[in-house]
């Protein structure tokens, strides 16, 4: 299986964040952003959205004489035999926090070993999650997770996960023509999220948007009931802008 070489705009916000921290962590006294734009060579404008971004999810803190340290979130990611429950935490914390801004269930997928796999999710009794009427993996060609996946194979990855897994139609707007989907798939922005309207499961309406880190295929989603169909672009937008502290959570 071959990946696109395209990647995404919150992976290279991921990049950048990755690089202020290691700055960062090589100072342990502090270091002011001006130090921080320019060993890291990043413009002071991106430099202080990342800045904000990182002290939100409390990766960073900021002193009283406006130096930057190491904050208590990575702290936690380095200690010991607690980092993978720590990470775990973390995660879930960034997508709860996700789910409420969004005011949608929310849903981290992975292409693993050849199959759609749903890793991590965040619902409530406002933001209910899909029902899997219909096996996740075996119906990629209709849902935003799905197709969102598909989109970062290659022809022959498309193919192979298609020989496995038919395009069965589920709804009246499913699309089961493989030449359609695989049009659909090439035409779709690497930065646009991809949709899912009513494709899978009448009554529901989807997003999703692609965090990749090295050669891994994963998507961030979101799942709304149809009455609130009027709200899923500017959703999907803000989960798209949103999708840096999701991945850097992934990459630490």
């Amino acid at each position: 299986m071959a990946l696109k070489p395209e990647p995404t705009a919150p992976f290279h916000s991921v990049q950048y964040a990755l690089r202020v921290l290691e700055t960062i962590s090589r100072h342990a006294s502090g270091v002011t952003d001006a130090q921080l734009a320019r060993e890291t060579g990043l413009p002071t404008g991106n430099l202080s959205h990342m800045l904000a971004m990182l002290r939100r999810e409390g990766y960073v803190e900021q002193l009283a004489d406006g130096a930057y340290v190491v904050g208590e979130s990575l702290l936690l990611l380095g200690s010991g035999g607690d980092r993978d429950q720590a990470l775990r935490d973390k995660l879930q914390i960034t997508l709860d926090e996700l789910r409420d801004s969004v005011g949608a269930a929310v849903y981290i997928s992975r292409y693993i070993d050849g199959e759609v796999k749903i890793l991590h999710y965040a619902d409530g009794p406002l933001a209910p999650k899909v029902n899997e009427w219909a096996e996740f993996r075996r119906t990629a060609h209709a849902s935003a997770v799905g197709k969102c996946l598909l989109a970062q194979l290659d022809h022959d990855g498309r193919m192979d996960h298609l020989s496995r897994h038919k395009t069965a139609r589920l709804t009246s707007r499913t699309i089961t023509n493989e030449k359609v989907l695989f049009h659909k798939l090439d035409s779709q922005p690497p930065t646009v999220p991809v949709l899912d309207l009513q494709e899978y499961a009448v009554g529901t309406v989807c997003a999703a948007v692609p965090i990749t880190a090295g050669s891994t295929v994963g998507c961030l989603a979101l799942s709304m009931p149809l009455e609130h169909a009027h709200r899923l672009r500017q959703t999907a937008d803000a989960l798209n802008r949103r999708a840096a502290p999701v991945l850097l959570s992934l990459a630490i």
